[in-house]
């Protein structure tokens, strides 16, 4: 039988969602409490991966078990035994054959930035304490949707089949004291909004006008777009699927 777990994470502690050879990931610790709770050891895998120090409001992760269990009753036990930055909000069945990774058919991420100092949001968004044009950063955002090869923002050591994706939202809004970055996309390459946020964070300041978006994607070169903005602004906040997954 298959389960999914949906979890969310603050990940400053943690080098990214995947289980690495020399660093604390999320998936490590939720695999070794969850193999706590079960007979033989339990083996998650999630919708996607995070890079170090990106939280995520919302992760998918699934795991297969035929050991009988009660569902509220495993995910009480999992939040009391899971440190204070990994929360589990539901577990549920789904069908045999459902992926977390291959049927998720939609990504939402948000990038925070903060624009004065704040004492209690350091860990929280990117303190940014300079005029953007917030106009020409969302003109130049719109054109994103023109687009599906986006190798130019990809990580240059990469073992993608394609770097093909279908971005259907990217907006910014402005809050009192922030500037949030909303993109939702069926898929993303690893370091993909943090290189298109730098990108855009260019062209707020004035360095290359609007139309520099074009020339970046167009060129299909890492080195023609922005750095890669600092991780902890980043949150993956939302994974979608069909509406059949369930039991």
């Amino acid at each position: 039988m298959r389960y999914f777990i949906d979890l969310s994470y603050f990940g400053k502690a943690y080098h990214g969602w995947q289980i690495q050879p020399n660093a604390i990931s999320v998936q490590e610790v939720l695999e070794k409490n969850l193999s706590r709770l079960f007979p033989s050891t339990i083996e998650v895998v999630g919708a996607g991966r995070t890079d170090a120090g990106v939280h995520a409001k919302q992760l998918f992760a699934h795991f297969d078990t035929e050991q009988d269990f009660d569902l509220q009753e495993l995910k009480y036990k999992l939040n009391t035994m899971l440190p204070k930055d990994i929360a589990i909000s539901d577990i549920f069945e789904v069908k045999a054959d459902v992926h977390a990774r291959f049927d998720a058919i939609s990504r939402s991420y948000e990038y925070h930035i903060i624009q004065k100092k704040d004492a209690f949001m350091a860990d929280f968004a990117w303190a940014l304490y300079q005029d953007l044009d917030f106009i020409k950063m969302n003109q130049a955002a719109e054109i994103l949707k023109e687009y599906t090869n986006f190798k130019c923002f990809s990580r240059s050591r990469t073992d993608v089949k394609t770097y093909n994706c279908r971005i259907d939202l990217a907006e910014w809004k402005r809050g009192e004291n922030t500037l949030v970055f909303y993109i939702k996309a069926d898929r993303f390459l690893r370091n993909m909004v943090r290189a298109i946020v730098g990108t855009l964070i260019e062209i707020g300041q004035s360095k290359y006008p609007v139309s520099h978006m074009h020339k970046v994607i167009k060129s299909e070169d890492r080195g023609m777009a922005g750095a890669s903005v600092p991780a902890h602004g980043l949150y993956l906040t939302k994974i979608e699927y069909p509406k059949n997954i369930r039991i």
